[in-house]
């Protein structure tokens, strides 16, 4: 694609960048194929070279953003499953980031939009805010029907039935290996799922310790940052990401790091990228080096010695998630690694495409991820399955809010079938999963 930024224009870092992405493009539209907003919406505008043009035009011409414009760029899931497509290797996701942070920059949203922005902002990178506002969605659940706003209705449902109570293992601390020692790696606690969910983490470090992994939950480290990155906050998503790469080189300066293992592969997707993020930072080069040994904890568990498990005769749905597949470029290590461990494993169809979850997604455009829900959960129920797997917390939350299938993190799998619990979801209804000391 043909650019004409200006010699002062590409001074600019970010500009620098999307002209190198934009020029890269040669308008062949094989990503309309796999775009899910392309495919529910029809609209040119809504694929990813319909965007690419809207990006090109609102940069170069320095122009303020339009609401048109920022509305088909709010409607992007960022779930890049275009750039798995793409032949020309365009990296639509510093794209689209750097027009968000634009807009977010220049674009003056109306009211209820910057409102429920900034809840969001200050809430879902915080554990126990995020805590204190689920239970505040429970409570004002029977008054649903009374909100004006599609989307304040989503938040209320966004709430589970059962708000597990805080884990003590998210806290600082190491946990030391049961067999013999193989790796010493730092466990990314996150942010949400530490109030949405505590038994990942739990199984995480359990399973790593069984098979002689040390696991340090490193002080300082917490949000990754993703949430207000795709917001277009860059001050507000570096500064949670800064932590991060400080706690981490701590430890890596210290008693050294293998790995920071990462269980929610939209935080891994973002953790990978610091070392872009910063590249113009006085962190640049501690932000390279985190991004150089992160991994998604599937990555990590191809290095150990999974154990062969006997053939359990339980059907495995297994729901790869965009920021998995596309982000990371990872597809087959959770099949494989359940397969192992003795799960039949099936696919539903399309499974390339999003299931509608997509970080804040779900709560902004609640219209369109309820389309790409109800195709999800109906091609993972195609499969009669046991048990849907999925390694992102908010694709679980998205899709087990559609389906009566349970639906269980891969990590909680793979402890099981080691020697740990089952899974909670997979207990009987109404019977709570009696606890289980952590390293079992």
């Amino acid at each position: 694609m043909q650019t004409t930024f200006t010699e002062d224009q590409l001074k600019d870092p970010g500009i620098q960048r999307a002209n190198e992405i934009l020029r890269a493009c040669v308008h062949c539209g094989f990503c309309t194929a796999t775009c899910p907003t392309y495919q529910v919406l029809g609209d040119e505008l809504d694929s990813p070279r319909g965007r690419i043009y809207q990006i090109k035009d609102m940069l170069e011409n320095e122009r303020v953003p339009d609401a048109k414009t920022v509305k088909h760029i709010d409607r992007c899931l960022s779930c890049l499953a275009c750039m798995t497509t793409c032949p020309s290797g365009v990296h639509y996701m510093h794209l689209v980031d750097h027009a968000r942070e634009y807009i977010e920059e220049n674009y003056k949203r109306p009211l209820s939009d910057r409102v429920l922005r900034w809840v969001l902002a200050q809430i879902l990178p915080y554990p126990m805010r995020f805590r204190w506002a689920l239970i505040g969605a429970k409570l004002g659940r029977p008054f649903r029907f009374l909100m004006p706003d599609a989307r304040l209705k989503a938040m209320l449902d966004m709430a589970p039935k059962s708000i597990p109570p805080v884990s003590r293992n998210d806290d600082p601390q190491s946990f030391a290996p049961v067999a013999e020692k193989k790796m010493r790696v730092a466990l990314m606690t996150g942010c949400a799922q530490k109030a949405l969910n505590t038994d990942i983490n739990d199984a995480t470090i359990r399973l790593l310790t069984r098979l002689g992994c040390e696991v340090v939950v490193a002080e300082g480290a917490g949000c990754c940052g993703a949430l207000t990155h795709h917001m277009g906050k860059t001050s507000e998503s570096h500064a949670t990401a800064a932590k991060n790469i400080k706690a981490w080189c701590a430890e890596m300066d210290g008693d050294g790091l293998d790995a920071v293992v990462i269980n929610t592969s939209g935080c891994g997707t973002t953790v990978k990228d610091y070392g872009h993020m910063f590249r113009n930072d006085d962190l640049a080069a501690d932000a390279a080096r985190v991004s150089a040994i992160a991994m998604d904890v599937s990555e990590v568990l191809m290095k150990l010695d999974l154990p062969d498990g006997a053939n359990r005769d339980t059907v495995v749905a297994y729901h790869a998630a965009c920021s998995l597949q596309h982000g990371q470029q990872i597809k087959t290590y959770p099949k494989d690694l359940l397969k192992k461990a003795g799960f039949t494993v099936v696919e539903p169809a399309d499974s390339h495409l999003c299931c509608g979850s997509a970080g804040t997604y779900n709560l902004m455009q609640p219209e369109i991820s309820g389309q790409l829900k109800a195709r999800k959960v109906r091609t993972l129920e195609a499969k009669n399955p046991d048990i849907i797997a999925a390694g992102n917390i908010g694709c679980m939350m998205q899709i087990g809010s559609g389906t009566d299938v349970p639906i269980v993190h891969t990590v909680e799998l793979l402890d099981w079938a080691t020697g740990g619990p089952q899974p909670r979801a997979l207990s009987e209804p109404g019977k709570r999963t009696p606890e289980i000391p952590i390293l079992r």
